[in-house]
């Protein structure tokens, strides 16, 4: 090989091995602009609220900023689609939640994403609570109620949701599967709708997330029948559980939680998850949660990963039981 030729064929070398410390570098640096935290949500809602905490409180451990860019529609599905197709560098990141990361996929085979080939888990970041509750109108005072009442009349007793596949449909049907009942489900334009119809008693019951059922239950305008998680509320000590009210192993609960773009670096993946439990485990933070009645659930990325597996294969199991399908 003459020396012009061995020069040439050396450059490609020479470049990747300049790059590899400037890469090295970057990553040492992260985050080295602004972070954008994609939220397949409208503002205001649970997910976005959450998502623009975290941003503020990492703003202050980051040299720069952290913003929250809304990316709603198809359920979520949008902003997941939106969030699959960044850079995977760690400047671009998805606040998912239950709905488009684990219930779309158990009950849609028509998604242009995949929560697990897409995307790759940083932290589980809080719990949504959900809670049972009832119409004052419609007689109906306990979750005990509400299943010999269902017993005696299938399918009969209304309940609304924020939509087919929504979280609040999905756990109607998972306590239906479990107690052994069938209810009629009328799917709502979004959960506001349904709490205005089971406020007026043209639906009997819902399952609501807690946030946006406490007012209305502190007001008297519904009754909490009992928590849709496995431990009792702080907000509503006295109201039990769905397993201390006759459902063993009754579980469903919102979420919602951080994930990047499959192939984003594990050593920037960990830091992401470093920076987002110190700032969730600042005393004020955790107070502001709680105000807006979610729970701090901080979990490792290999954590979350399971806790998402875990999800998919219930949800998947409701669709399946229950005959729940989009397409």
């Amino acid at each position: 090989m003459n020396p012009d030729t061995k020069r040439r064929a050396l450059l490609p070398l020479a470049a990747s091995l300049a790059a590899a410390p400037a890469l090295a570098q970057d990553r040492r640096a992260f985050p080295n602009r602004v972070v954008r935290f994609i939220v397949p949500f409208p503002a205001g809602q649970g997910t976005d609220i959450v998502a623009r905490l975290l941003a503020d409180r990492l703003a202050l451990q980051w040299p720069n900023r952290a913003i929250v860019e809304n990316r709603p529609g198809g359920g979520g599905a949008i902003g997941m689609e939106a969030a699959a197709r960044v850079e995977p560098d760690g400047h671009t990141l998805l606040m998912g939640s239950i709905g488009p990361i684990s219930v779309l996929p158990a009950v849609s085979s028509s998604l242009s994403y995949d929560p697990q080939r897409d995307f790759v888990p940083v932290a589980r970041v809080v719990d949504l609570p959900l809670v049972f509750i009832a119409s004052p109108a419609s007689g109906i005072r306990t979750l005990g109620d509400l299943i010999e009442r269902a017993k005696a009349r299938p399918g009969e007793v209304d309940y609304g949701s924020g939509g087919t596949a929504s979280s609040q449909h999905m756990a109607m049907e998972l306590l239906a599967s479990r107690a052994g009942i069938t209810l009629n489900h009328i799917p709502y334009r979004g959960s506001a709708q349904a709490m205005t119809d089971l406020v007026a008693g043209t639906i009997a019951v819902m399952c609501d997330s807690l946030s946006s059922a406490l007012p209305q239950i502190r007001d008297g305008k519904v009754i909490a029948l009992a928590a849709a998680s496995l431990a009792r509320f702080p907000q509503i000590p006295d109201v039990p559980t769905a397993a201390e009210a006759g459902v063993p192993g009754y579980e469903a609960v919102g979420w919602a939680g951080m994930l990047a773009p499959a192939r984003t670096p594990p050593e920037i993946v960990a830091a992401l998850n470093a920076a987002v439990v110190q700032a969730m485990d600042e005393p004020e933070v955790r107070a502001r949660v709680a105000e807006l009645g979610a729970v701090v659930a901080l979990q490792t990325p290999e954590e979350f990963g399971r806790f998402i597996a875990a999800e998919l294969a219930k949800w998947r199991q409701v669709s399946r039981e229950r005959n729940i399908r989009l397409d």
